[in-house]
């Protein structure tokens, strides 16, 4: 529909639930804090309870962070509230790691003075025939206290809230569901593998949901398309969340991450007025050519009117020079030189020619990142005669099988036995490890020394993939943030120790190019971690007037999990078949991820797979637009700070 012809308040004709976004994950969680606290308090001064629905997963950690900061450090009591959480598990012990009366005693309920009468969870160990009449005793318990005065959720990739996947009815109560495949794929972020994820479970209902008197909805990263489905798209069972519009007082906090395939965002001119920057032309016009399957110099006067940017023409003049003006930005982002290049004045060149040749600094949150996200542009920066560093964050520890601790402690014991060495040590350290693992229980956290060894594997398959490149060991940093270090699946949040660790390393080297993992969608949250703590030691740095951060650019690469959009692409390295290849055979330097992706995500594909068919993508997109076509691309977004 022509953008002249469109007559409504385009935000509120877009969005049918409200939505508050948020810069980070953390400010929308400090902002959900407080309405809670601020509903506590007031039900307090009336002397009544305060009763609260409560949702788990990843997305609520910080918010109940942020609640036990309010209890320990202004006074916040929580002494009337009683609690409903909407699922569990089935069937699952109650104090497994997993189960989510030990993820709700671990983030929130053992830190604060809530009466542990007033806890309520669905019982995930009660045998089968007595499900039924418990989720019956659920819904009664509520309707006792009055109903549920606030309800938090979150939000399934497929649109579930609670467990109500896609398909459950409006009507649907407390009840014994089937998870969807995706929701066990999603969820064995927090298992060993997805075998381990219980195909069950009990939830509220949509109907029990819907009763709240407020409800808030919280996302961060990655939902994004789902965000969109339910803010915006039609109501349907298919997405369970969209029902969340027929409630009269529901608002919808995201992160920025999150808002991205919002109308508001995605396609701003479309909402009414807006300011017709070079980073919204190039974003608009990309989206129009490639929804036309049209190269960016063929689009039309016609192509802008019937696509609502009749705006832009009218601002901007004919369609020819704001398509030369996009092509020339599309063209401008295209390097075979990440470093820059030596001895050429480019203006329009992402990188700076000089200092050549640079130092730089990969920053790499897993053993393997590096060159799975940026393999080939690693592999150009060196051959290019860069100094290149790579900054190994964490041990990657636990994504190592215990089969592969077996393994290579028969090796160490059989090569100390070849070259007549005593391995009485490495043998009794073998007979230890292989009585723990042969008795080790599901979930259960292994010994500091299986992690260490497993830490140990994944630091030999690092170095061997940086001799590959050829580095020399001097050029390897295995920095082991501590944040990561819990032996559990569930990491700790950013410390003064990790950045304090990661300020160090950057004054020693002193990078003119600074490379970081900017992928959101990392299952476990390690990235976003690694990220923040790159950023805030950066900033630190600046702040205390260390000059070469001033001559220092930050590009940030997206990795397994997916890639950025292609108009937000400021340099691509592009990449021949042979050098797709060379990477590949990089990615296999990792055996202890080959095979087998032992935290795999929504995505069963091995890394290799995932990175290539990523890369060739980009391509494909540059040459849709009328670029030159090559065979991949890896792309980079860069940090102003």
């Amino acid at each position: 529909m022509p953008h002249s012809k469109l007559h409504v308040n385009y935000l509120d004709s877009f969005e049918k639930i409200p939505v508050k976004i948020f810069d980070t994950p953390h400010a929308g969680s400090s902002f959900v804090a407080q309405e809670v606290a601020h509903l506590i308090r007031e039900k307090q001064k009336k002397g009544e309870d305060c009763v609260l629905g409560l949702a788990t997963g990843s997305t609520p950690i910080t918010f109940y962070n942020e609640l036990v900061k309010l209890h320990k450090e202004e006074g916040l009591s929580f002494k009337n509230v009683i609690t409903f959480n909407l699922d569990e598990y089935y069937p699952i012990e109650k104090d497994a790691l997993q189960s989510y009366w030990s993820f709700m005693h671990h983030y929130l309920f053992n830190h604060i003075d809530i009466d542990p009468a007033n806890i309520h969870i669905p019982n995930g160990q009660l045998a089968k025939e007595d499900i039924k009449k418990h989720c019956q005793k659920y819904e009664q318990l509520i309707d006792a206290v009055g109903g549920i005065d606030l309800q938090i959720l979150g939000i399934g990739n497929n649109g579930h809230i609670g467990f109500n996947e896609p398909g459950s009815s409006i009507f649907s109560k407390t009840r014994l569901v089937t998870l969807d495949n995706s929701t066990r794929i999603a969820n064995s972020r927090d298992f060993q593998n997805i075998s381990e994820v219980p195909r069950l479970a009990i939830t509220m209902g949509i109907s029990t949901i819907l009763k709240a008197k407020k409800v808030i909805l919280m996302a961060w990263g990655m939902k994004a398309p789902i965000i969109a489905r339910s803010v915006e798209g039609t109501v349907t069972e298919q997405v369970p969340a969209s029902i969340l519009q027929q409630h009269n007082d529901c608002t919808f906090v995201i992160d920025e991450v999150a808002a991205t395939e919002l109308t508001r965002n995605k396609s701003p001119w479309l909402t009414g007025e807006v300011e017709w920057t070079d980073k919204v032309i190039k974003k608009a016009v990309v989206h129009m050519a490639l929804k036309l399957n049209k190269p960016v110099l063929s689009l039309t006067a016609h192509d802008y009117n019937e696509n609502g940017l009749g705006d832009l023409l009218v601002e901007k003049g004919e369609a020819y020079e704001i398509n030369l003006q996009v092509f020339y930005m599309l063209r401008d982002s295209l390097t075979g030189w990440p470093g820059g290049k030596p001895n050429a004045v480019i203006p329009a060149h992402p990188e700076r020619s000089t200092p050549y040749p640079k130092k730089c600094i990969i920053f790499s949150p897993h053993p393997d990142d590096d060159i799975i996200s940026m393999g080939g542009t690693f592999q150009r920066l060196h051959d290019q005669g860069h100094e290149v560093h790579v900054a190994y964050q964490t041990s990657g520890n636990i994504a190592v099988t215990d089969e592969f601790v077996t393994r290579f402690l028969d090796f160490a014991v059989g090569f100390e036995d070849m070259f007549g060495i005593n391995n009485e040590v490495s043998k009794e350290i073998l007979q230890n490890a292989a009585s723990f693992l042969a008795t080790k229980k599901k979930n259960q956290m292994d010994t500091p020394e299986i992690r260490a060894i497993k830490g140990l594997i994944r630091r030999c398959e690092a170095k061997a993939t940086c001799k590959y490149v050829g580095l020399s060991d001097d050029r390897c940093h295995f920095m082991n943030l501590p944040f990561y270090e819990t032996g559990a699946i569930k990491k700790n949040p950013m410390g003064e120790e990790d950045v304090q660790i990661t300020m160090q390393l950057l004054n020693e080297i002193q990078p003119h190019q600074i490379y970081c993992a900017g992928d959101l969608a990392d299952p476990h949250g390690t990235h976003k971690v690694c990220l923040d703590v790159v950023f805030e030691s950066m900033r630190r740095l600046k702040a205390s007037g260390a000059k070469w951060v001033n001559d220092c650019y930050v590009w940030m690469y997206k990795g397994a999990w997916q890639e950025w959009d292609i108009a937000e692409i400021e340099m691509a390295i592009p990449m021949s078949p042979d050098q797709v290849m060379q990477k590949r055979f990089g990615i296999f330097i990792h055996q202890s991820q080959k095979d087998m992706v032992p935290f795999q995500g929504t995505d069963s594909r091995e890394f290799w797979q995932r990175a290539e068919e990523r890369n060739a993508n980009t391509a494909n997109l540059y040459a849709a637009l009328g670029l030159t076509k090559y065979a991949a691309m890896e792309a980079f977004v860069r940090w102003h700070f």
